[in-house]
């Protein structure tokens, strides 16, 4: 299998926005009910730091993460496409965001997920994240589950 290239970018770029859709899409078929407010919580807006996987030149995943305080970022729009999961792509982009995010001398990462989101769990432990107490807008969400790591 050809390499995977990972791309630093922005939210303008065409292919992260192509794939953020069909996570959109994805995440509302799951989320069901929850739907609206977890997508207000997954705007662009403050996210500056975006990544790109391709193989074959062809965009198959992507990551994100925006600034949550001095210390720690907040890693958003995770999604790899489905016929490319279990390749280890979405392992290769959380490492890339963190790098990056060390980079900028941050030391810590957190995130949130739902707790149907089996897969994005299981991802996210097997990278040495762990569970944290529910932080920020998710505090009194019973479907969240939110985990942090240290990246210094």
């Amino acid at each position: 299998m050809p390499a995977l290239i990972l791309k630093k970018t922005d939210v303008a770029n065409p292919y992260f926005l192509q794939l953020i859709k069909k996570l959109d899409i994805d995440l509302a078929e799951k989320d069901g009910d929850e739907a609206p407010f977890f997508a207000a919580l997954n705007t662009q807006d403050a996210i500056h730091h975006v990544l790109v996987a391709y193989q074959n030149n062809e965009p198959v995943g992507c990551g994100a993460f925006k600034i949550y305080d001095t210390e720690t970022v907040e890693i958003k729009r995770m999604f790899v496409e489905p016929k490319m999961r279990g390749m280890g792509i979405a392992t290769n982009i959380l490492n890339e965001l963190q790098a990056w995010a060390q980079s900028l001398t941050y030391s810590s990462c957190i995130l949130e997920t739902g707790i149907k989101m089996k897969a994005a769990i299981a991802l996210y432990q097997a990278n040495g994240f762990q569970v944290i107490a529910n932080y920020g807008p998710y505090v009194h969400v019973a479907t969240s589950i939110c985990f942090k790591r240290a990246i210094n």
